[in-house]
């Protein structure tokens, strides 16, 4: 399923293989719709590196607090290539206190970003 002109409903399938659940199919295009201004912002791929929606069973594995946003579809770990991943944090902060990204949480790790859109500010 195409969910925006650059983002398939596949990318944000859980990294164990289950499918985004049709329940969490809104909060998939919200977060696909925001990624696309960032991609369309950057005029370069933006890369789904983690999972996108996760099973309770693969969140724990990997890490994930107890109420991760990736349990609903509503969070992407992400990179591209031309930024690391504070100077991508930094880009999505700047397009957030312009409007043109939903508030949520901004994580910066090793390799990637994690964006979530829940809907209040939260960073890490």
């Amino acid at each position: 399923m195409q969910l925006t002109k650059n983002f398939i409903l596949d990318e944000f399938r859980c990294n164990d293989g289950t499918a985004v659940p049709e329940i969490y199919i809104s909060n998939v295009k919200e977060l696909a719709n925001n990624l696309q201004i960032l991609r369309d912002y950057l005029n370069e791929p933006v890369f789904i590196t983690g999972s996108g929606y996760r099973t309770p069973f693969w969140n724990a594995k990997v890490g994930g607090v107890k109420n991760s946003e990736h349990l609903v579809a509503k969070a992407a770990d992400i990179n591209v290539k031309s930024k690391t991943p504070k100077q991508l944090a930094s880009v999505i902060e700047k397009l957030i206190k312009a409007g043109k990204m939903k508030e949520g949480g901004i994580g910066v790790y090793n390799g990637f970003v994690h964006y979530d859109v829940r809907g209040t500010k939260a960073r890490w």
